[in-house]
């Protein structure tokens, strides 16, 4: 690090204090200077800090998308149109594992799921801890996750693994306890570069830019969004069955290739899906609890505001990948694939192909079957 580069960047840090945005190729810059190490943790923090206070752009998250993509993710080749879901966490509310329930849904429907997640930062539970609690192996090769896509329609890489992340993103992100465009940017960062998505994201204002972001850096059909717990102000990643969710829908034009985005919200009373309150999906505080919980849920063991969040997911999921014409069949194919077992057969699947020991995974996931059979 030299005097020099650490002037220049502490310049770009104080034009960020000052409210003025930076370009995408700016934004690529300073975030390959934060991802190669090259300068000191407290101006890469105050970096992180600075751009989130100031309200990222468009043009800034996409910038740091392109830093992480090109730098520091090993990419993978797969024979077949994918779709992912994801939430970049660092919420007000926090719920049990959502996006990995309604993805295992999506792929028993046909819909082939790449997914990127991290383990637990400020959440309870982590997609990548709950997948490796369910005997998923979690610490693989990316060529073994794409091969568990192919076979079992559905894999998850690892964010925080070494593996597809091998230079920076993991020694930032485990060291940092706010959201962050990093956050947002990092998860957008598939190795399998899906076309189709469905994200929730932290806040209500972060809905448009991220919908941008993904329109310019590739994605045809993806719905973001940000869910309400009520009138309490808290928000979720994810869409909220006892509260409005706010949405983007990025749709493109198979004709003219253009792509537009535009606004919709929600309405779980409508659905006939509305809960008083959001207190039956935050995660039970002991993790070997949700654990057993979440597989009772797979294994269509329990009918509660859980089951009914799950399939707004998975539908949300239907809609962006054309599998529905409307959310209403889309969460209707979501309970179907609930109560007939295809959810829970594609979560056996995932678990054996995603594997290194193969057996081992299936004896962890059948054990916490067999517990709740006994409950």
């Amino acid at each position: 690090m030299s005097l020099k580069h650490d002037r220049a960047f502490g310049a770009v840090i104080t034009r960020l204090i000052n409210r003025e945005n930076l370009t995408r190729q700016e934004a690529f810059d300073a975030f390959s200077t934060v991802l190669n190490n090259a300068t000191s943790d407290l101006q890469q923090g105050a970096f992180l800090s600075a751009l989130t206070a100031k309200g990222e752009t468009a043009e800034e998250v996409a910038g740091a998308w392109e830093a992480i993509y090109e730098l520091d993710t090993t990419k993978v080749s797969l024979d077949l149109a994918v779709a992912e879901n994801s939430g970049t966490g660092m919420d007000s509310f926090k719920t049990f594992n959502i996006s990995t329930a309604a993805a295992i849904v999506a792929a028993a429907g046909q819909v082939p799921m790449a997914r990127h997640g991290a383990r637990a930062i400020t959440s309870a539970c982590g997609t990548v801890d709950m997948a490796e609690a369910l005997g998923v192996d979690v610490e693989c090769t990316p060529d073994i996750v794409a091969g568990s896509i192919e076979s079992a329609g559905l894999g998850l890489f690892n964010g925080m693994s070494p593996h597809v992340h091998p230079n920076a993103l993991g020694r930032i992100l485990s060291r940092i306890f706010f959201g962050s465009t990093l956050n947002i940017a990092a998860s957008l960062a598939n190795p399998a570069l899906p076309a189709v998505g469905v994200r929730g994201v932290y806040a209500k204002e972060m809905i448009l830019p991220v919908a941008e972001v993904m329109k310019e850096i590739g994605y045809k059909s993806a719905i973001v969004l940000h869910g309400a717990v009520g009138d309490s102000g808290l928000g979720m990643d994810e869409a909220s069955v006892c509260g409005t969710t706010h949405c983007a829908r990025i749709r493109t034009d198979a004709e003219t290739g253009k792509g537009a985005i535009d606004p919709f919200t929600i309405d779980p009373v409508s659905l006939g899906l509305s809960c008083t309150s959001g207190d039956d999906l935050r995660p039970e505080p002991d993790r070997d609890k949700e654990t057993r919980r979440f597989a009772r849920l797979m294994n269509n063991k329990e009918n509660s505001p859980r089951k009914d969040a799950v399939a707004v997911n998975a539908g949300l999921i239907f809609l962006a990948a054309g599998r529905a014409d409307t959310l209403e069949q889309g969460i209707q194919q979501a309970v179907v694939l609930l109560e007939s077992g295809k959810a829970f057969d594609t979560l056996q699947r995932w678990v054996s192909a995603q594997n290194r020991e193969p057996e081992k995974g299936l004896a962890t996931l059948h054990a916490l079957v067999a517990e709740e059979d006994l409950s």
